[in-house]
């Protein structure tokens, strides 16, 4: 594998070479590659928007007025007793003025209402 010189030539000999203990250079960094990974994060945020119904029931009052009345009749009776004639005395009774004595009585009924 190696090639031997011939004695004509002029120049360094080579020898086979020998295995040397590997060396480390200090690393030489790259400016770094960038990935991005996505996660997914489910996040539920409720709206509560609160409603409130007032119900207002109008009462409608209806002022009805009645007039009851009772009726009665009251009958007034009015008496008048009139003297017609005067009535005789009869301790000065003269004989000869003997006249017939009369009662009138006239009844009035005055009716009201």
């Amino acid at each position: 594998m190696f090639k031997r010189m011939h004695h004509h030539a002029k120049g360094p000999h080579c020898c086979p070479p020998q295995a040397c203990p590997t060396q480390f250079d200090p690393p030489h960094f790259l400016p770094p590659e960038e990935y991005i990974r996505t996660n997914y994060i489910h996040t539920v945020v409720p709206h509560v928007q609160p409603a409130h119904i007032t119900t207002v029931n109008k009462h409608m009052i209806d002022h009805q007025y009645y007039f009851p009345f009772t009726e009665c009749v009251v009958n007034e009776c009015c008496e008048n007793h009139t003297l017609c004639d005067m009535r005789p005395d009869p301790c000065h009774m003269h004989h000869h003025h003997h006249m017939p004595h009369h009662h009138h009585h006239h009844h009035q009924k005055y009716m009201g209402y």
